[in-house]
C-alpha cells in the first residue's frame, strides 16, 4: 500500500512541534536588572525608585524574526500576537548606542503587572497600590507605535508620535470592584538618560463625547439631563452625572533601557507608568493606575 501525502494539518503540526522543541531546547534568557524611577502622578520629574525593576524572558519568548516567521494559524490563540519581541543577543552596554536622530518604529510596550491605589483600610494608614486580577483578554499590549528619538551620549530625548498606542483594559480589585482605564503613551515626551528618562502623556477619555449613559445624556449629544427628573437638574448631587466630560488627562511614566543591539538597531527595556482611570464621563473621580512591563523597538 502506498502511504498517502502528508495533509496541511499534518504539516502545520510538524512546524509547531519543531519550533517547539527547537524553544525547549534552548537556555532561558538571564535576567537583567535595571535601575528605573518611579513617577509620581502627573508630574514629569520622578523621584528614585528604591527596588529595581526586573526584565526578565522565558526560554518561550519570541525574537522580531521569529515572530514574523509563524503563520496566522500559528498565533491565533496562543497569546503570541500580545507579547513584545525580544533580543536574544545584544549587549548590556548601553555605550555601544551611536549618538544621533532616530526614528523608532515597531515600538511595542507589553504590560507584565496592573495595580490600583486604594485608600488604608486602617484609619490614618497612607495610601497604597494594590495587585488587580486582570479581566480584559490577551489585546492589551500597545505596538507598531513610532516614535523620534535623539540621543547624544548617554542623554536621550523621546517623542511618541502615532500607532496602536491605547488600549481599554479593566482590572478587578480584590474587593471586587472593576477599574475601567484606556491604557496608552499618547504623545509621550521624556527625557533623561538611557538608564532613565521620564515623562508625561496624554490619556484620552474612555468614552468618547458621543456615547450616551442609560438615560441618553453625552458630552456633545443627548439630553442635558434625567428626563424623569427636571425639576432637579441643577441640583449639586445630579450636576456631575448630567454634564458629562470627555476631556483628556494626564499619566506619567519612566522608560529603562536594559538591551541594545547595534547590529540590527533593536532596543529593549522595562516601564513603569502611572495614570488615571476611566471617570464614566468626568460622574466620578480617577483612581491611579499603576502599570509596569517590559517594551522593544528598532532604531532606524
Amino acid at each position: 500500500f502506498f502511504s498517502s501525502p502528508p495533509t496541511a494539518t499534518m504539516a502545520l503540526n510538524m512546524r509547531v512541534a519543531n519550533r517547539s522543541a527547537v524553544r525547549a531546547a534552548r537556555p532561558a534568557r538571564a535576567q537583567v536588572v535595571a535601575k528605573a524611577q518611579k513617577p509620581s502622578f502627573g508630574q514629569a520629574a520622578a523621584a528614585t525608585l528604591a527596588a529595581t525593576s526586573l526584565l526578565a524572558g522565558s526560554a518561550n519568548a519570541l525574537t522580531y524574526d521569529e515572530l514574523q516567521g509563524l503563520t496566522y494559524l500559528q498565533v491565533k490563540g496562543t497569546g503570541v500576537a500580545n507579547t513584545c519581541p525580544v533580543i536574544e543577543g545584544g549587549s548590556t552596554n548601553l555605550s555601544d548606542v551611536k549618538s544621533g536622530t532616530y526614528r523608532m518604529q515597531k515600538f511595542c510596550m507589553e504590560p507584565t503587572s496592573f495595580t490600583v491605589k486604594e485608600e488604608s483600610s486602617f484609619k490614618g494608614g497612607e495610601s497604597e497600590f494594590v495587585k488587580t486580577k486582570l479581566m480584559t483578554r490577551l489585546t492589551y499590549t500597545l505596538d507598531g507605535m513610532d516614535a523620534d528619538v535623539t540621543i547624544n551620549g548617554k542623554n536621550i530625548t523621546f517623542k511618541e508620535l502615532e500607532g496602536l498606542d491605547y488600549a481599554a483594559t479593566t482590572v478587578q480589585l480584590p474587593g471586587g470592584e472593576r477599574v475601567a482605564f484606556l491604557f496608552t503613551i499618547k504623545e509621550f515626551e521624556g527625557k533623561g538618560t538611557l538608564d532613565s528618562f521620564s515623562g508625561d502623556f496624554t490619556v484620552p477619555s474612555y468614552r468618547g463625547s458621543s456615547f450616551l449613559d442609560p438615560k441618553g445624556r453625552g458630552a456633545s449629544t443627548g439630553y442635558d439631563n434625567a428626563v424623569a427628573l427636571p425639576a432637579r437638574a441643577d441640583a449639586d448631587e445630579l450636576l456631575r452625572e448630567n454634564q458629562k466630560s470627555a476631556l483628556a488627562l494626564k499619566g506619567s511614566a519612566v522608560f529603562s533601557v536594559a538591551k541594545v543591539d547595534p547590529a540590527t538597531g533593536e532596543i529593549a527595556g522595562v516601564f513603569e507608568s502611572i495614570q488615571p482611570s476611566d471617570t464614566d464621563q468626568g460622574s466620578k473621580p480617577p483612581k491611579d493606575v499603576k502599570i509596569t512591563g517590559l517594551w522593544y523597538g528598532q532604531l532606524q
